[in-house]
């Protein structure tokens, strides 16, 4: 099975797997529209891929059998402050 993996122009960090190159006709319009035109990042053969940088791979697979698309967010932002805070407790 190969993946086809678009990035978003509009959101960093935003990545759409299908399993078509150019073939969205599986995800859902809403979604295409708040993503922005896909831009080709890399095909990828996921039956020799152990390991994805950012994604669950089984829960890539997974999803694009069951609904065509597998939509990777970026990673949540952290509060440095509150990890610095909770660090400096006082004594």
């Amino acid at each position: 099975m190969f993946c086809v993996i678009y990035r978003s122009p509009q959101r960093d960090q935003t990545y759409l797997y299908v399993e078509k190159k150019d073939d969205f006709s599986r995800v859902p319009e809403e979604l295409l529209r708040g993503f922005g035109k896909p831009q080709l990042a890399m095909v990828l053969p996921l039956e020799r891929t152990k390991k994805l940088a950012n994604a669950d791979i089984e829960k890539v697979k997974l999803a694009l059998h069951e609904q065509g698309y597998y939509l990777q967010l970026p990673p949540p932002v952290e509060d440095l402050l509150k990890i610095h805070l909770g660090k400096n407790d006082p004594v």
